[in-house]
């Protein structure tokens, strides 16, 4: 857990989202949402402290909206330097993706994220696809499929598709990210620390250099 906070701050993202996680976890940031804490679903199972998803911001949220289950993911939309942002902080199937529950998990989320597109939203996935999208690491065709054309249609682009043995993503509208550097990074890349791999993405803009 100490590691896990360490890497926090050094990388210093203006917005971090943590899956999985648990108030222990919790960088010093001036803004924090969550997912509500799984006790209250099931007390006999999950600690006292544990919740799904963690958004932990630098921004500012103006506004929250409904998610398919408000316990595995979460949208807030954030005042960000370049206008507003929706971060969905999400899993997509929280046993994986050979359960039955994760295509209707899927499919539930990625209305989600067509309702944020028709409302002329810019959005940011951020979390647990459980999927990856380059390789066969861990991948079904119908979760590629369905996200792709989700994505595809509402104009988003996956950051991090690139990236081997990787089932944690970034994907942001095209029209976000317009004229900007993307680099991508990784963490826990021996996966000491945690089961999953952390994975970051800068995005930098010429004109203003944020």
């Amino acid at each position: 857990m100490d590691k896990i906070l360490e890497e926090c701050k050094r990388i210093d993202a203006d917005i971090l989202v943590l899956t999985e996680t648990d108030e222990r976890v919790k960088p010093d940031y001036p803004y924090y949402y969550r997912t509500p804490m799984l006790l209250e679903i099931k007390p006999d199972y999950y600690g006292k402290m544990e919740n799904r998803v963690s958004i932990f911001s630098k921004y500012p949220c103006v506004a929250r909206y409904d998610t398919y289950d408000s316990y595995t993911s979460i949208s807030v939309e954030l005042e960000t330097d370049r206008g507003g942002l929706v971060i969905y902080g999400t899993i997509i199937g929280i046993f994986g993706n050979r359960e039955k529950s994760f295509n209707t998990d899927l499919i539930k989320q990625m209305e989600d994220i067509r309702k944020l597109s028709a409302a002329g939203k810019n959005i940011c996935i951020l979390g647990d696809y459980n999927c990856t999208f380059c390789d066969n690491y861990y991948y079904t065709k119908f979760a590629r499929e369905q996200i792709n054309n989700t994505f595809q249609d509402c104009k988003l682009s996956i950051l991090t598709e690139g990236r081997t043995e990787c089932i944690d993503h970034i994907a942001v509208s095209d029209a976000f990210v317009d004229g900007a550097e993307v680099s991508i990074s990784e963490w826990n890349l021996d996966k000491k620390w945690s089961d999953h791999k952390g994975i970051v993405t800068e995005v930098r803009w010429r004109s203003d250099g944020n």
